[in-house]
Formats: C-alpha cells, structure tokens, sequence
C-alpha cells in the first residue's frame, strides 16, 4: 500500500529553467564524470563546471558559503567602474574582511609584522591601468610577491595571483550584473555580465562616506577569495556514485570504490542505510529529497518537487527502521504529545507529515548490510499522518 501524494504547491516566483532531473546523459559518449573529495566528514565538490551541472541538474547539494544555491561573492552588489565590472563593498565591510585575513594569516604562523606589512599591501588603493592589465592578461599582470588571501578549504593563505585565480574561477560561470534599481526584489535573476563589461578578479570597489558626506570609490585588493564549493550528503553522495555512476569520491587524492564509501560513510552515520533506502526510494519516484533541510522541523527530510525553485516542500519525512511485523524504534522514539507537536509544526508550515518506514528482513545477517546490496533487500513503506481538526469536520457535516 502506497501513501496518497498530493500536488505540490508550486512557487509564485521561479527565475529559471528546469534543465534536467539528473545529472546523466543517455549517450555513453557523453558519460559525465564528476569529483568529490572526503574532507573532515564532508563530501565537497570543488571543480566550478562540476557544481554547476550537479547542482542545477537535479538540485544535489547546497552550497557551503550560501543557503541553497552556490553563487556566493564576496558582495552581491557590482557596479561598472572605468570600463570594469567589480564588486561594491563598504570601507566597514573591507576592514572586517581584513581582519579575517590578519586572524588567519597569524594561524599559519606569520609574526605580527609580517601580517601587517601583508595587510596594509593589500589595502592600498589599485590603479586601475593596473587592474586592465591584470583583466586583459598584460605581460606586466603579475605581481610576484604580492600577498593576500585565505583559501576557505584549505585555511592556507593565498599568494599573488593565486588569489586572483580563485576568484577568477569562482565567477566565471555566473557574473552578477549591477542592480538598477537597489529597492527592487532580491530574489530576481541578476543575469549575466555583458561585453565589454568583464568581472575584474582579485579586486573590490571600496565606497566611504554617505549622507552628505562625499561618497569616495577606491579600488583596492580583495582579502579573501571567497570561492563557493558545493557540499553534498552522504545520501546524495552515495547515490551519485553507487546509483548513477557519474561521481568518484576521493580521499586523500585517491579514490574510493563503492565498497569503501559504502563502509566509510555507516562509520561516519550510524543510521546511514535507512537514510539512504529512503533517500534512494524518494529519487527514484521522481522527488528531489533535501536531507538536513528539515532539522528546524525536526524531521529527516524534505521531499521536493523538480526541486527548491519551484515548489515550496511537499512532505516533511521522519524515517523510521522497522522489521517484518512492523516493530522498531526510530533514533528518538514518540510520545503521543511529541507526535501531536511535530504534526502541529509540520501543519503551520503547510507540509504534510510523513512517516517513511525502512522495513529490514529478519534474515538479513550483519554481513549482508555491509555491502550496498543489502538495500535490495530492504522494502519501505509510507504512512502519512493528518491532524484531526473537530471543529473543520464539524462544519463540513454541516454544509452536507
């Protein structure tokens, strides 16, 4: 018996197109082949065209600088200065971010002299013949020597140009374009930069000043290259690999096989096959499961249609691990009040509450369930719970 699924509410505002559900193409010529790597407990995809098909393409993944998507910058806002687009910030923000450089910086062991000496060479305002050189790839372009930045996987300071190149990498698939007019909706599509006007990399249009002060514009160094990565679950990991096949995860620059990732990720989450049955089951009817999304509701899931952008959740999902008769207790067993709660929550939130029941054969040995195949053998079962409103049923009668 399967649960009854009702339409999804759809968004009132979608800024973009529905590409694909999965990353994957039919033609074995076009065989995608995507990178992860296994770092302190989380699955990052580094590559720029590697995030942007995995996540566009079936919604994988968030972004580790942003709430969903991954396009943060280092400002949102970007203005045309002298012929070249950059990033706006305020003089406060600079300083902040500065900071964070100088903070990291005396991490990896430069003495307080060093540090200031790098910070105030970052600081200093930029000419811009020298940006154009650096934008157009000049001879005179690089700067040996020139200090400044943190890359945010590594936590090692970037030198030179490397921090122009991290920057550079990071908007050159998506180049917000300057905002016309600042009191219009944030939630709409920036679009892409257009010619001649390029993103300047490694360099922020620092303002000061505002009221009936004089606005001053310098441009100077960017501290931080704030590159975007792209996390990805367990569960969301492990079905891009083992699923799919379009993903290779690695540690330590080797790669993992199935069975490694398999036993390494139940290592790192005790509860990992369930989620992962469930998970699994989910995408295969077509929805667009977000593991984590529901922490604030205090369920396991949030189940999508075609994915975030375009419809609000559908389901919140608590999973449960049960055997043949029916019988288990979840990772934190109900009470009746706690089960009203969470139906009440899930009710204000305009979801629906579902109970995903990961149902495990009673001869299902402990060896099996260290191979991925045992989820073959696992069946899941949907039970969705509705709150029983007196007063509604009342009235209802009362127009029959």
């Amino acid at each position: 018996m399967q649960a009854e699924f009702r339409a999804p509410r759809r968004r009132p505002r979608v800024y973009e197109d529905y590409e694909a559900p999965l990353p994957v193409t039919h033609s074995p010529e076009e065989r995608s082949d995507f990178r992860a790597e296994l770092i302190n407990q989380h699955v990052l995809v580094c590559p720029q065209d590697h995030i942007q098909k995995i996540h566009n393409q079936g919604y994988f993944g968030k972004g580790i600088l942003s709430r969903a998507r991954p396009d943060h910058s280092i400002s949102n806002q970007w203005e045309q200065h002298e012929g070249v687009m950059l990033p706006v910030i305020s003089q406060s923000r600079y300083d902040e971010l500065l900071k964070w450089a100088g903070a990291t910086l005396s991490a990896q062991g430069l003495d307080e002299d060093s540090v200031n000496q790098t910070l105030l060479r970052i600081s200093q305002p930029v000419d811009m013949e020298d940006v154009r050189r650096r934008v157009g790839g000049g001879e005179n372009g690089e700067e040996p020597g020139a200090e400044g930045g943190v890359c945010p996987l590594t936590k090692r300071p970037i030198v030179g140009s490397e921090v122009e190149q991290e920057t550079e990498r990071s908007c050159r698939f998506r180049s917000p374009e300057p905002d016309p007019d600042p009191s219009s909706d944030s939630d709409s599509d920036p679009g892409s930069v257009p010619d001649p006007l390029v993103p300047s990399p490694g360099f922020v249009l620092v303002f000061s000043g505002s009221g009936e002060c004089e606005v001053v514009k310098e441009v100077r160094r960017s501290p931080l290259s704030l590159t975007e990565y792209l996390q990805l679950s367990l569960e969301e990991a492990f079905f891009l690999v083992y699923s799919l096949g379009c993903l290779s995860v690695y540690l330590h620059q080797e790669p993992l096989s199935i069975l490694q990732l398999w036993r390494k990720f139940r290592s790192l989450r005790p509860d990992f096959i369930s989620t992962y049955a469930a998970y699994q089951h989910f995408r295969s009817r077509g929805w667009v499961p977000k593991v984590g999304g529901g922490a604030k509701y205090g369920v396991d899931l949030m189940l999508y249609r075609k994915g975030p952008p375009f419809y609000h959740a559908s389901y919140s999902v608590v999973i449960e691990r049960a055997d043949d008769e029916f019988r288990g207790s979840g990772p934190r067993p109900f009470s009746w009040r706690s089960l009203a709660a969470l139906s009440r929550i899930t009710s204000n939130v305009s979801k629906e509450l579902m109970f995903c029941y990961i149902i495990y054969p009673a001869d299902l040995s402990d060896a099996e369930l260290d191979s991925p195949a045992c989820v073959s053998r696992l069946k899941v079962q949907e039970v969705i719970v509705s709150r029983w409103v007196s007063s509604k049923e009342r009235a209802e009668q009362d127009d029959i």
